[in-house]
């Protein structure tokens, strides 16, 4: 649901608590996003948000990071309504503004009015400050319309915005019905969203299903939605949480708090706000890797390429060695004024006849010499090229690893840690996209402290198997650390064969465990895998002594011997998991 008239009249007739409050800080979190400061009895944090897609009025608990300067509009806040208390907060009709009226003293300690003008229109979304003639001192977007008479500039009158549409506060039940039968609509839910102001389609289907009626504009049908809506607008009312977003019902159970509309309000956006910022970073982090990607794969492709140039390369071996052989046949023959193009020869490999493609401009000498250095030049190329391969197919599996790590990425956290992963690997130096991830890191941004660093990397899943203590690598650098660091000679590592998945590490003691503890352990590795999602999986297990890392090596590669295979169904364990192993 968006943001209308009638929630914002439930936010207003909450806030009317706050009244005689007064302003003790302002901040501006972001472009379009302001915080003010309220005492009464109290702190409050009012929050404004002019977001095209998450416009709202509502009292926040949710705190956020503020610039180290502050914007120019906030510091005209702090200037005009610092210390200053709220005289009145009120809404005209259900338009979707909000004005909230501010007293204080100015510098001759002279008593001064000023108006807040909270505008929540969508893209339109604005914070005006007026003086007491409704001058605009200043606002958060200014703009300005040739097209127009409205113009949100210093020193302009403040206007409202045009709306042909009726105020429900103005009419009373009989109009309701007349003028919703007016509409050139059908239905109640395009009709009443149509003529009236500040009412959403989404609120008026839910209150067609809340009433069980039909959607047919009939005078009982319009007589039911009329009572519903005064009621909600006379304090009758709670906040409904819908599959998708949220409306407004109606209510005659006694709220738990002065401001439960609020803080739901609040908690659903925040909810919103985190996935949408997930979301984001998440699909940015893909792109990155992805493009990555496709980068190597195009650039084993052309390996690939290159050492299907090399098959032929002992065909011109041979080409050359039986011309060689054959050199006394030939000595003296001039291949371009014989007009020959090619010689059938005996192979002697085989005993077979061959023939040989003959450069006329050329002797057979010289001939030969070209073959062999054809084969020499294929022969470079094909061991160079095979050792790209080797490595570009190791950058590969890598990156792969890397995808992994990120569809199994569940929070905001887990993400800044594979971006703290790629961006300290080489293989994404050159990607131009990489600054753009940072502006979609929002708090995370920055290089963390070295403490903090160490912190994330001890922060693998723990489970508790057969009273053994079994640890989880969420990540490749979580992974590099738990088996490097983190275990001993004597404890048990596991890991899905060629299958990009989690390090696992079962901490023995120097014991030697039941092969049903040795299965659970690894059903983890399965479940904390690529292949978490299949059966009878193939899971190696060896003891950490066994377990190399080549120097230079990608984060979470290594090599392993003496190891035995389990074929097991991936398991969670969640009931052994433990936070404080």
């Amino acid at each position: 649901m968006a943001f209308d008239g009638i929630a914002l009249n439930c936010i207003v007739q909450e806030l009317q608590s706050l009244v005689g409050g007064k302003v003790d800080s302002v901040f501006q979190p972001t472009d379009n996003n302001c915080l003010i400061g309220i005492y009464k009895n109290k702190h409050y944090a009012l929050n404004i948000d002019t977001s095209a897609n998450n416009y709202r009025l509502n009292l926040t608990t949710t705190s956020k990071p503020n610039p180290m300067i502050a914007p120019n509009f906030c510091m005209v806040l702090r200037k005009n309504l610092m210390n200053y208390r709220i005289k009145r907060i009120y809404q005209v009709g259900l338009e979707r503004i909000c004005y909230i009226e501010f007293e204080g003293l100015n510098t001759l300690d002279d008593t001064v009015i000023k108006t807040l003008s909270i505008e929540l229109m969508g893209r339109y979304s604005n914070v005006v400050l007026l003086n007491k003639e409704y001058k605009i001192i200043d606002a958060l977007k200014r703009y300005s319309s040739i097209d127009s008479t409205r113009h949100i500039l210093p020193n302009q009158y403040y206007s409202l915005p045009e709306n042909p549409k009726l105020d429900f506060l103005k009419i009373d039940k009989a109009t309701f019905i007349a003028e919703s039968k007016k509409a050139d609509e059908n239905i109640i839910s395009d009709a009443v969203p149509k003529t009236f102001n500040g009412i959403s389609k989404q609120f008026i289907n839910y209150a067609i299903s809340k009433l069980k009626i039909t959607n047919t504009l009939s005078d009982s049908n319009l007589d039911e939605l009329h009572n519903y809506i005064s009621n909600i607008l006379s304090g009758s009312f709670s906040f409904i949480q819908l599959e998708k977003g949220y409306t407004v019902s109606i209510s005659n159970e006694s709220k738990k708090t002065d401001f439960d509309f609020n803080f739901q309000l609040d908690d659903f956006y925040n909810s919103k706000i985190v996935s949408e910022e997930f979301n984001n970073f998440k699909n940015a982090l893909l792109n990155v890797i992805n493009g990555t990607l496709d980068k190597f794969s195009r650039k084993l492709k052309n390996i690939n390429d290159k050492i299907a140039s090399c098959n032929d390369m002992e065909k011109y071996r041979i080409y050359g060695e039986i011309l060689k052989s054959n050199i006394y046949l030939y000595k003296d023959t001039n291949f371009k004024k014989d007009n020959i193009s090619k010689l059938t020869l005996l192979n002697y490999y085989d005993n077979s006849e061959i023939e040989i493609p003959i450069d006329v401009n050329y002797d057979i000498t010289q001939n030969a010499q070209k073959y062999f250095k054809k084969y020499n030049k294929l022969k470079s190329t094909l061991a160079i090229t095979q050792v790209q391969k080797d490595d570009a197919e190791k950058e590969l599996n890598y990156l792969e690893s890397i995808l992994y790590e990120l569809s199994d990425s569940t929070s905001i956290e887990a993400l800044n840690e594979v971006y703290e992963e790629i961006s300290e690997n080489i293989l994404f130096s050159d990607t131009s996209s990489m600054d753009k991830i940072k502006a979609k890191r929002n708090r995370y941004t920055g290089k963390k402290p070295q403490s903090k660093e160490l912190s994330a990397l001890n922060n693998f899943i723990r489970f508790k198997i057969d009273d053994y203590p079994v640890y989880v690598g969420k990540n490749n650098k979580q992974n590099d650390y738990l088996t490097k660091h983190v275990a001993n000679e004597k404890d048990i590592w596991f890991h899905t064969k060629e299958i990009h998945g989690s390090h696992v590490i079962l901490r023995c003691n120097g014991e030697t465990p039941k092969i049903t503890t040795l299965t659970k352990c690894a059903e983890i590795a399965a479940y904390y895998s690529k292949a978490k999602y299949s059966s009878h999986v193939p899971v190696d297990y060896t003891l950490i002594k066994f377990v190399k890392k080549p120097n230079h090596s990608q984060p979470g590669f290594v090599i392993y011997t003496d190891n035995h295979t389990l074929f097991v169904d991936p398991k969670s364990y969640i009931e052994y998991q433990e936070k404080n192993i």
